[in-house]
């Protein structure tokens, strides 16, 4: 359901990492042995690099900064985009307004108000008086299946998206119990163990980021600046959380449907073969083909999935029309696991 911002949210960090290994390699050049830099550079060429270069520390102080601080504005960029989204998808979900939990009206009261006597301010010269309490006005009256969220007024957060802040933004917008989705994300879990060998935790690296980002918006002296792995290893944690994150809103969204009728759930994954993404899947009545979609989702996981090759008793076919009980081979264009419910959504 979000993959393009998560694409969007790949393809910038990967320029961020392209820029981090540029620069590697270019200090490599600039300060190498100059020897060795010779057999493959003119002496012009050599003279135009370290032209003007800076100071090798100056330069990774320069990499440090603007890695953190960019790292952290599209993680927040991203949270705010996946929180809009989900509000605007609220009116498909519950027809009335009286039907979102409360939390979601309070905040949506506050927000208005807020966003009343702030509407002057710049940040907010894309809203006019009627689109603020229009939406408002409808679910208030009689109007209430015509209503609108504004996302604005549940994004008025002012401090740094730190875990707490996290947590209360997206629980304020009806998506309760982030972190422990975050913290039991296969991704995440996977970075911590692999890469943090056990060291750090979720949270401690997200007040990491945003320390660093902190000092380096505000003109801090930055004695240690970070080296290239772990300005990559900041890259791949953002990454994984924006991950994350994008899987506990579409799991909630499926949560939704599937209690109005718009998901149903058609099977459980009962093995799961790594090496090949493929798995053996017990089914209800349905039908099944290559090449079309459904989630897959369990404890800390909701991607969508294509399937890529279907067997009945290790003969290949394009579609089948399954009876409740009947046990299908499915091969996934994504890892998966066993115990994964399958899901088709309307």
């Amino acid at each position: 359901m979000f993959e393009e911002r998560l694409r969007n949210v790949v393809v910038d960090i990967a320029t961020v990492r392209a820029i981090i290994q540029t620069n590697e390699r270019l200090r490599s050049l600039a300060f190498g042995e100059k020897n060795i830099i010779m057999e493959e550079l003119t002496k012009t060429q050599l003279a135009l690099l370290i032209h003007d270069v800076p100071s090798e520390r100056g330069w990774r102080i320069y990499d440090h900064c603007s890695t953190v601080t960019r790292l952290y504005a599209i993680y927040e960029r991203f949270v705010e985009d996946l929180v809009t989204d989900w509000l605007q998808k609220l009116p498909d979900l519950f027809n009335h307004y009286s039907d979102l939990d409360e939390k979601i009206r309070a905040t949506h009261r506050i927000g208005i108000g807020r966003l009343l006597l702030d509407l002057n301010k710049n940040r907010f010269q894309h809203l006019s008086i009627e689109e603020v309490i229009r939406g408002l006005f409808r679910g208030v009256t009689g109007d209430e299946d015509k209503y609108e969220l504004v996302p604005d007024a549940f994004l008025l957060h002012e401090q740094n998206l730190r875990k707490e802040i996290l947590e209360e933004l997206l629980a304020n917008a009806g998506i309760p119990n982030a972190w422990g989705w975050v913290q039991k994300h296969r991704t995440i879990k996977r970075f911590v163990e692999e890469v943090r060998a056990n060291e750090n935790t979720p949270e401690g690296e997200l007040n990491t980021l945003i320390s660093y980002r902190n000092d380096a918006a505000h003109g801090a002296i930055i004695d240690n600046s970070l080296g290239s792995n772990a300005l990559l290893e900041l890259c791949e944690f953002v990454e994984t959380l924006c991950q994350a994150l994008a899987e506990l809103v579409t799991y909630q969204i499926i949560e939704r449907q599937k209690s109005i009728g718009q998901a149903r759930e058609i099977g459980r994954i009962t093995e799961w073969f790594k090496k090949s993404n493929a798995a053996v899947v017990k089914v209800e009545e349905t039908t099944l083909s290559v090449g079309s979609s459904l989630f897959l989702v369990g404890d800390a996981y909701c991607q969508l999935a294509t399937i890529e090759s279907i067997q009945i008793n290790g003969i290949a076919t394009d579609e089948v029309q399954t009876t409740s009980g009947m046990e299908v081979g499915l091969k996934f264009n994504v890892d998966a696991r066993q115990n994964l419910r399958l899901y088709l959504v309307q």
